[in-house]
């Protein structure tokens, strides 16, 4: 079970990510286009291919880190599969970021994770074959309604068309991702993975109206806009390795499902330091009675949380 555990620290930093993206995305002065901060988030999570380097330091290749000794040439299912996981984890992040700027991360990003956790469980079924376990399976749903619970409130009715599509594809993607490694091996279907991130996410800029877009925006953006960006980013490719890593060793079904243990963390950090973030980034909702109802579902989520080891 150590790969669910991987995925816990996972999601930890991811509710750190998820509540600075939606300051990025809310403020005018930072980043205001989505579309672009896609882009931008894909070429860096492509970056991620140079983690292959620390294979060379003793002793790290023991503790698991990815090693280019393990990387062969690509089959054409294996280049295929890592366009398709670029494309899909492209689509999700410009629908995700639209969704956070136009709503709280504490509605859209639950709902966005129980879609992906159900989805992910059908699509495991349908193109993987993966039959779950009956505690795993009562698991999965208690996180996942756990989570949805915790929006409380639908969103518009185009926002809620948005963060169903983000979820959607999140789902592809991680499946994708599983059956990359399912084709090839951890090492070698991360590598390809990042290399088609990079390509996919240049090859936006041949499209004109694309490349001004993204010109345009970079040369409004601060350089300490940037570096907030670069920061969040950083601590996204080290969340995405775990939850990637965890996917390669476990479920991917359940692995998002445990999603849900993400918008517990965001809550606390919320909660715990709501006088220090800026407005744009904290839910300051503290009414008891919402409090108490999130305390809840707060609850369901950590009771499917610990069905997984049962």
């Amino acid at each position: 079970m150590t790969w669910i555990l991987l995925a816990t620290a996972g999601q930890l930093i991811n509710a750190v990510v998820a509540i600075l993206d939606k300051y990025i995305v809310s403020d005018d002065k930072v980043l205001p286009k989505p579309f672009v901060y896609a882009f931008y988030t894909c070429l860096l999570t492509g970056t991620w291919v140079l983690i292959y380097f620390l294979g060379f330091i003793p002793g790290l290749a023991k503790l698991g880190m990815p090693s280019l000794s393990n990387v062969q040439v690509p089959s054409i299912q294996v280049v295929a599969m890592s366009f398709l996981a670029a494309y899909t984890f492209f689509i999700a992040l410009v629908s995700l970021y639209d969704s956070l700027r136009r709503t709280d991360a504490s509605t859209a990003m639950p709902i966005i994770g129980s879609i992906s956790a159900l989805s992910s469980f059908g699509l495991s079924y349908l193109f993987l074959d993966v039959v779950l376990h009956d505690n795993f399976i009562v698991g999965v749903v208690l996180l996942s309604v756990g989570t949805l619970l915790v929006a409380q409130t639908l969103p518009k009715a185009d926002v809620f068309l948005q963060v169903i599509h983000s979820g959607l594809f999140f789902a592809l993607h991680y499946i994708t991702m599983k059956g990359l490694f399912l084709e090839t091996s951890f090492d070698d279907g991360f590598f390809w993975s990042r290399i088609g991130f990079v390509l996919f996410t240049l090859s936006l800029l041949l499209v004109p109206a694309y490349f001004n877009k993204i010109k345009n925006q970079t040369k409004e953006t601060s350089r300490k806009a940037g570096e907030l960006v670069l920061i969040n980013k950083v601590l996204a490719g080290i969340a995405a390795f775990m939850l990637l890593k965890a996917t390669d060793l476990g479920d991917v079904s359940v692995v998002q499902a445990l999603g849900g243990l993400q918008y517990v963390f965001i809550l606390f950090i919320t909660l715990t330091l709501a006088q220090w973030l800026p407005p744009a980034a904290a839910d300051r909702d503290m009414r008891p009675q919402v409090f108490f109802r999130r305390l809840l579902y707060i609850v369901i989520i950590l009771t499917g949380y610990i069905v997984l080891f049962t």
